[in-house]
């Protein structure tokens, strides 16, 4: 494996996680008066999953993404982080 591919998946990760811990973080803040921004964000994706039934299979397809504020921070604390690793 190159050090290229290494690169991405670490790059992915650290992006990743920066999103879910500010995402959380966001969550935990939207419930403090002062820190309410925080947790302001925006839900995309499916609302109702995609069903196909083959009769003798059925696959249910679904994605949604919450993005605040906080995360999008987070995102940006990854990403700092990472480029100085």
């Amino acid at each position: 494996m190159a050090t290229r591919d290494k690169s991405f998946w670490i790059l992915l990760i650290f992006i990743l996680s920066g999103l879910v811990i500010g995402g959380l973080l966001g969550d935990i803040a939207s419930k403090v008066d002062w820190l309410w921004w925080l947790g302001f964000g925006q839900n995309f994706g499916l609302e109702s999953p995609l069903v196909l039934d083959l009769s003798i299979l059925k696959i249910t397809f679904g994605f949604m993404v919450k993005i605040n504020i906080a995360s999008i921070i987070g995102i940006a604390i990854a990403l700092f982080m990472y480029r100085k690793m």
